[in-house]
């Protein structure tokens, strides 16, 4: 059912593997044609009589065997006036070229024509061309390759491939002829059978390997029937498909219902090989690639040159290449197609695609929609997947801009399945990991750690503004942030890149990050930080003083309680003592750095105030001293003469006490006299 037909089908104009027509008689005897530089020349003693250009390549044939098999020809030689055209026709725009002329003219001479998979659907194209119908004789071109393609090509997995792949230079003949579509059709009923009814093989490598099989259980071996078959063992060969043609493969394999997670994979294995750089690991996508197109270009016609290169271009003239415009619509194609279930592709792949598709300029509703499918697994991005650079007139190396609206869609995702309560999340899916961790963190919290990290990175940028960073830091909601180091981080990192902003912008900055919410590390680090403003630092000594105050009194309730139901552990020391030596040298240390860096700052404080005190105490003196010094300046030389007689006459009065100064009795009699006087 299944089996590739690896073998060709020989037939001239009448049965399969008869080279003679039905009419004999009218044949000609030939033995075949002949290739004379660029001409071919059939091998008959009979002279041609008309000559066919295709594409370059002259064909020196007769009238007859043509005119009896073609309607074109009928046409374009007895409706034609003039002698010369008669014998000189130019079919230019034939489907399938010199080639496939040249097999149609063997069929119409009676020579046998093997028919593969890879020149079956140009020569029926050609045929159509040629309108080589049943009207002029039975079993003519068309219903013979109609029937080949029907009953062989459609039956075989690597046939449909193969033909598939060879009617991207039959456009639009294929697809008016539903080439395309048949063989669109029987690929996705193949690739969505049931796999342990298929041997499995890759028709992409050059190995010579058979396409996938239903197992004859009479031939194969007991350890080939058991063999597992790969759920993505078709993903190799339709990777090698012109963009439309997956297209129609991954539209029709989702209308047979496969599940969406393959249909992902599949579209991430086919953007490996036609953008390299999408996917992560690619070196064994890439080498398949090449391999295949190596064994496809030395089939035929169908050729390949493999995946396209990704331009990066300096300049809009560059991006208008032609390479450019087929990324461009690959990107847009595979938007398209990408299944609307949440992680059918991975995140990383959806942020590379998201690049690509702004420095291609894809066009603005798929980039929109494409954005709203990163903004619903946003919690799986990666640091590096957020760094896409800036391809627009914005100064700043990073989009800064494109990271704010998916954290908006994220926002709203998030918003969207609160609401629904029967929809599951990510997080919710995966409550558990097989870690000591227990509980993971929910969606929130892994994306406000990833902010973090990404305002980090791209704080180092001088031409970030502080509104755009400010912004950004403030999107989430507060609950989402336990621990507020990594802010920290990046606001110190924001401050080390702009030392020129003012009090009052690196105040604003600090707004964004609680205090309360630093760890121990990061309360001594920025305990120490000349950057932060001086209100931050005491907000963070003062936030951390109020830690110790509450472990200190819980660990005093815990000790309390503990010593009521453990006898064993009775006091502090013990409890100490069970504690870890490192967790308590760190505490003491943290502790003790903390203390003296409050005691430092109270003692600034108090001989500023001291200092304040002693300059407003000299400046009143100072003030004294010039009023006096006003006062005194008309009175100085009258008060100095005053002065001087003051001190001669107390020095004449001294000595003159001095000559009468009184004896003992004297001064008895007066003392006497005083107290008599006192008494009466």
């Amino acid at each position: 059912m299944w089996e590739s037909e690896n073998h060709s089908v020989g037939f001239g104009a009448g049965d399969y593997g008869n080279g003679v027509p039905p009419s004999a008689k009218h044949a000609l005897n030939t033995h075949g044609f002949d290739l004379r530089g660029n001409s071919w020349h059939v091998a008959t003693d009979i002279p041609s009589d008309l000559l066919v250009k295709v594409e370059g390549v002259n064909f020196h044939l007769h009238k007859y065997p043509l005119l009896s098999r073609s309607g074109k020809m009928n046409r374009c030689i007895y409706e034609s006036r003039g002698p010369d055209l008669n014998n000189k026709l130019v079919f230019d725009d034939l489907p399938g070229g010199s080639e496939a002329f040249e097999l149609a003219a063997k069929f119409c001479y009676g020579i046998a024509v093997d028919l593969t998979a890879a020149n079956i659907s140009g020569l029926r194209c050609a045929a159509e061309y040629l309108e080589m119908t049943e009207d002029l004789e039975e079993g003519n071109l068309i219903f013979k390759t109609e029937a080949f393609l029907s009953y062989v090509v459609l039956s075989s997995w690597r046939d449909s491939i193969v033909v598939l792949k060879s009617c991207e230079k039959l456009s639009p003949w294929a697809e008016n002829l539903q080439i395309v579509r048949r063989c669109s059709e029987s690929i996705a009923w193949k690739a969505c059978a049931n796999p342990k009814g298929i041997r499995w093989a890759y028709t992409g490598k050059p190995t010579k390997v058979c396409s996938p099989k239903w197992n004859d259980l009479k031939d194969s071996s007991p350890s080939r029937n058991h063999q597992l078959v790969p759920p993505d063992w078709w993903f190799e060969d339709v990777s090698i498909l012109r963009i439309d043609h997956f297209v129609r493969v991954i539209t029709a394999i989702k209308v047979k219902g496969m599940r969406f997670e393959l249909i992902g994979s599949s579209i991430m294995h086919y953007s490996s090989k036609w953008l390299p750089g999408s996917v992560t690991d690619t070196t064994n996508a890439s080498d398949e690639g090449s391999s295949s197109a190596t064994s496809h270009s030395s089939g035929g016609s169908n050729s390949w040159r493999g995946g396209l290169h990704m331009i990066v271009a300096g300049n809009k003239e560059d991006r208008l290449t032609i390479q450019a415009k087929d990324q461009r619509m690959i990107i847009e194609s595979l938007i398209s197609i990408i299944p609307p279930q949440k992680d059918c592709v991975s995140c990383s792949f959806l942020l590379k695609l998201l690049r690509m598709a702004n420095m291609l300029e894809v066009s603005p509703a798929l980039v929109t929609e494409l954005e709203k499918r990163v903004g619903m697994q946003f919690e799986q991005a990666t640091l590096v997947d957020l760094l896409i650079p800036s391809y627009s007139k914005s100064d700043t190396t990073y989009d800064v801009d494109l990271i704010q609206r998916l954290l908006e869609h994220f926002l709203v995702q998030e918003q969207i399945e609160i609401s629904s309560p029967g929809r599951q999340s990510f997080a919710d899916k995966h409550m558990y990991d097989g870690s000591q961790r227990g509980v993971i963190p929910n969606a929130k919290m892994r994306v406000a750690r990833l902010v973090d990290s990404y305002l980090t990175e791209v704080a180092r940028d001088r031409n970030l503004s502080l509104t755009k960073f400010q912004v950004l830091a403030e999107a989430l909601p507060e609950s989402a942030r336990t621990c507020d180091d990594g802010l920290y981080r990046a606001i110190d990192s924001y401050l080390k890149a702009h030392p020129t902003l003012t009090e009052h912008e690196r105040k604003r900055l600090c707004r964004v990050m609680d205090c309360q919410k630093l760890s121990i590390d990061a309360c001594m680090h920025a305990a120490q930080n000349e950057r932060l403003p001086l209100r931050v630092v005491v907000q963070v000594l003062f936030s951390e003083q109020v830690k110790i105050s509450n472990a200190v009194s819980n660990s005093s309730l815990k000790e309390a309680s503990d010593s009521q139901f453990q006898p064993s552990v009775t006091n502090r020391k013990t409890l100490l003592e069970a504690t870890p030596q490192s967790f308590q040298e760190g505490w003491a240390a943290a502790k003790k750095d903390i203390n003296t860096l409050k005691f430092e700052l109270e003692t600034v404080k108090n001989k500023y105030v001291e200092l304040q005190t002693e300059m407003e105490r000299l400046q009143r003196q100072f003030e004294k001293v010039n009023n006096r010094q006003k006062q005194s300046s008309g009175w100085s030389s009258g008060w100095k003469k005053l002065s001087k007689l003051t001190t001669k006459m107390s020095t004449l009065e001294t000595t003159e006490n001095e000559s009468h100064h009184p004896t003992i009795e004297e001064h008895t009699k007066i003392v006497h006299r005083r107290w008599r006087n006192s008494i009466s």
